[in-house]
């Protein structure tokens, strides 16, 4: 398994996505409110607006029952 990149505290450097720019960053690039994740890979945070859709129609779901 490759080792991921640390940050200045030692806590692994992770992929997030820029909501403002649509593009995927690789650490805390974005200020927090543009900022989507983490995600442990690239292509997780490409898709990071169907995860957060599939994941909010999950928990409607489960409030409605």
């Amino acid at each position: 398994m490759a080792k991921q990149p640390l940050d200045s505290s030692g806590v692994p450097e992770e992929f997030w996505f820029n909501t403002k720019t649509g593009e995927v960053e690789f650490g805390k690039v974005a200020a927090a409110p543009y900022r989507i994740g983490p995600f442990t890979t690239e292509a997780d945070a490409k898709r990071a607006l169907e995860i957060v859709a599939s994941r909010s129609e999950k928990w409607n779901e489960e409030i409605e029952d």
